[in-house]
């Protein structure tokens, strides 16, 4: 009956270490996984600051085409009426 309950005895210990190590090494993969999401968060948060600010050049790119289309046809109607006096 005593090798019965140190087979027991060894088989209970083993699985208590098993458990101890897999807790160990999901705390270490959770810590990592935690700090490789931070650090991809930080480069969607630059990406996204590239399109905000892209997006704002070009309403800004769109304002002055249109400035400039209507001083060329300032422009334009000043040289006719220019030209009919």
């Amino acid at each position: 009956m005593t090798t019965a309950w140190a087979t027991i005895l060894g088989a209970a210990i083993g699985a208590i270490a098993s458990i101890i190590v897999c807790v160990i090494n999901n705390n270490k993969q959770n810590a990592l996984m935690l700090y490789r999401l931070e650090q991809l968060e930080q480069k969607v948060d630059k990406h996204n600051q590239v399109v905000e600010r892209t997006y704002a050049l070009e309403k800004s790119d769109e304002l002055q085409t249109e400035k400039i289309k209507v001083i060329n046809h300032r422009l334009d109607d000043l040289e006719r009426s220019e030209s009919h006096d």
